[in-house]
């Protein structure tokens, strides 16, 4: 055999089986990233139909979640991609986690933010609407995102709070139950009738239709002042009719005083006059 020929033939089955190879990898590459590409979908797609199905999972959390793991898996399926074609992974893993861990350093506040509000979604110490007290914040819950708490207040001021600093404190809020107990405290004259006066606040604030029948309005002398005897008064409506019901007693009840002769004192001063 001629042996030009027969280098010739060596190179070109050589040539033939590279290109298999080659052919085989990518045919491997395209094939795991098709595959992976579909698991990633139909994962993110999975997760955010039972976020959408659940009660407890807002939907802004759901759909990060699913992004979170698209995306995860997504990278997996890059590197496998990658170390089809004999790309050394390892190092590019590596680095990849000092990048991470870097970005993490970076932005600490950020992310303490954004664990603090996948936390408030998942776990909803308040929700849209419900009047709160928020890290010495008080109004009405605006917007929830995961990273910051909108707030408006009684006068309508925009409060934005960062999700760390509402989930790191104390949270109040007056929303949660259906109902609530109005507190009040009338004072009135020491010469004063007080059994008269205790039932005239039973019957003035029992009369208003918001006033729950059950538990009863609930009276009892709780102090001597200075210049009056107050009686603490105690009465449940609905959460929403807290104010109203509280304006009206006020002014109710201080009309019926009027009435029936019961006074309202007021602090004063007496002189004494000293002979000599």
């Amino acid at each position: 055999m001629d042996p030009q020929n027969f280098m010739n033939q060596e190179t070109l089955s050589a040539l033939i089986t590279r290109g298999i190879e080659a052919g085989t990898s990518i045919a491997l590459a395209a094939l795991i990233l098709i595959v992976g590409m579909i698991v990633a979908g139909t994962v993110r797609g999975t997760i955010r139909k039972a976020a959408t199905r659940s009660e407890r999972v807002d939907d802004t959390l759901g759909n990060f979640f699913a992004s979170l793991a698209y995306y995860g898996i997504m990278a997996i399926v890059l590197i496998a991609v990658l170390n089809r074609f004999g790309v050394e992974t390892t190092s590019m893993v590596a680095a990849l986690g000092a990048a991470t861990l870097a970005i993490g350093l970076a932005l600490q506040g950020t992310l303490s933010n954004l664990a603090a509000g996948v936390m408030i979604i998942f776990f909803r110490p308040y929700q849209l609407g419900d009047w709160v007290e928020v890290a010495g914040q008080g109004g009405s819950v605006k917007d929830i995102n995961l990273f910051t708490t909108e707030l408006a207040t009684g006068d309508n001021k925009k409060v934005i709070i960062p999700n760390g600093a509402a989930w790191g404190s104390v949270i109040t809020n007056y929303s949660a139950n259906d109902t609530r107990r109005v507190d009040l405290v009338f004072s009135i004259d020491y010469g004063d009738d007080i059994e008269a006066a205790m039932q005239i606040i039973r019957d003035t604030i029992s009369a208003d239709e918001r006033v729950h029948k059950d538990p009863e309005v609930f009276t009892a002398v709780t102090a001597h002042g200075a210049s009056s005897v107050d009686i603490v008064t105690r009465a449940w409506c609905d959460t929403g009719d807290y104010w109203g019901v509280y304006f009206a007693a006020m002014k109710n009840v201080k009309e019926a005083f009027d009435k029936k002769g019961i006074s309202i004192p007021y602090p004063h001063q007496v002189n004494v006059a000293r002979e000599g």
